[in-house]
């Protein structure tokens, strides 16, 4: 049987939650009301990261490990307080995207089923302005989490050679992220080209370590610089988000000082509360900051005679872009 609806005070904002018994990870049987009471515990840290943002929607409706999709456009019969942004797509296709205005917002798409909050880098008000640089490490065949702990330690090396302060935390899945929230100077172009340019020195001094290739059959064994999650309109998985796995790990920010013994797996809905409440948010009280250091990196790439990096295949062709083909089928197509 169904439970019954349940009410609840979010911040000041009544909201309903349907079928909150409905199990929406069933590795250990949490259901869509433990989902809610999650983002409750979480709250001040999470819309310290979401608030104001545009999100990209993931759909679970029937749990994690059911059909899925992804969901940019709030729907029409969405109730009338919900605030809504048009955001673009590469293509330029727009749409009214949910933001993450309040707690009620969250919930309200947790209530229809959303597992997963996808973050765009700029906030609802200035659509223009990436304010986060976000460092995606991703691991390639034969890296583990060992191997993306060591390149996180060397990414920070350079970025603190660089003056410029990252903050860390799990991806909720395999990777690892470092963010560095940013004055609010520049746009998605220049903020790509800002982690291009990190993306790339870090290759030439790891080269064994580390890589920029954006074609899968160059990067070899080696920890992955992803780059392209900072071009313009790529959302990112969000800080403190539970990702759509039957055990409803969460992306959660960590302390440097922890990256050593956390066990990503062991971050789940049901745990990282009492962490937060135990530690604090290690997020708390940074300050924006400029990527000025890696914008001249980029220029000298540029002036040496480096074209730009390889953008996503649902992106217009680019300036100063190479060929958007794989080197080995370039070269079989030359003979």
């Amino acid at each position: 049987m169904k439970a019954e609806p349940v009410t609840l005070d979010l911040d000041g904002v009544e909201f309903t939650v349907s079928n909150p018994g409905k199990v929406y990870f069933p590795e250990n049987g949490e259901t869509k009301l433990d989902l809610v009471e999650y983002y409750r515990a979480v709250s001040g840290p999470l819309l310290a990261q979401l608030g104001g943002r545009p999100l990209l929607l993931e759909r679970y409706p029937d749990g994690a490990g059911g059909k899925s999709w992804f969901q940019k456009r709030v729907p029409k019969n969405a109730p009338d307080w919900l605030t809504t942004t048009v955001v673009s797509t590469p293509n330029g296709t727009t749409s009214d995207a949910l933001v993450a205005k309040d707690l009620a917002h969250v919930v309200w798409a947790v209530n229809q089923g959303c597992l997963g909050f996808h973050v765009w880098p700029n906030r609802a008000d200035a659509p223009d302005i990436s304010d986060q640089l976000r460092v995606d490490l991703d691991p390639s065949p034969g890296i583990g989490f060992p191997e993306l702990r060591h390149g996180a330690v060397l990414t920070k090396a350079l970025l603190d050679e660089l003056g410029i302060a990252a903050q860390l935390k799990t991806s909720g899945s395999r990777g690892l992220h470092l963010y560095v929230p940013l004055e609010p100077k520049w746009d998605g172009y220049e903020v790509r080209a800002a982690a291009v340019a990190l993306a790339r020195e870090l290759e030439r001094r790891h080269p064994e370590e580390m890589t920029a290739q954006w074609w899968k059959e160059e990067r070899g064994s080696r920890v992955f610089v992803d780059f392209n999650q900072n071009a313009p309109h790529k959302t990112v998985f969000g800080a403190w988000c539970v990702r759509p796995r039957v055990g409803g790990q969460v992306s959660t920010p960590i302390g440097w000082d922890e990256l050593d013994t956390v066990e990503p797996d062991e971050l789940t809905l049901s745990t990282v509360p009492a962490r937060l409440a135990e530690r604090g948010d290690p997020w708390a009280g940074t300050k924006p900051q400029s990527i000025e250091p890696l914008l001249e990196m980029s220029r000298k790439d540029m002036a040496s005679g480096l074209m730009d990096a390889p953008w996503p295949p649902v992106y217009p062709k680019m300036p100063n872009e190479p060929p958007r083909v794989a080197p080995s089928r370039a070269k079989k197509d030359s003979v």
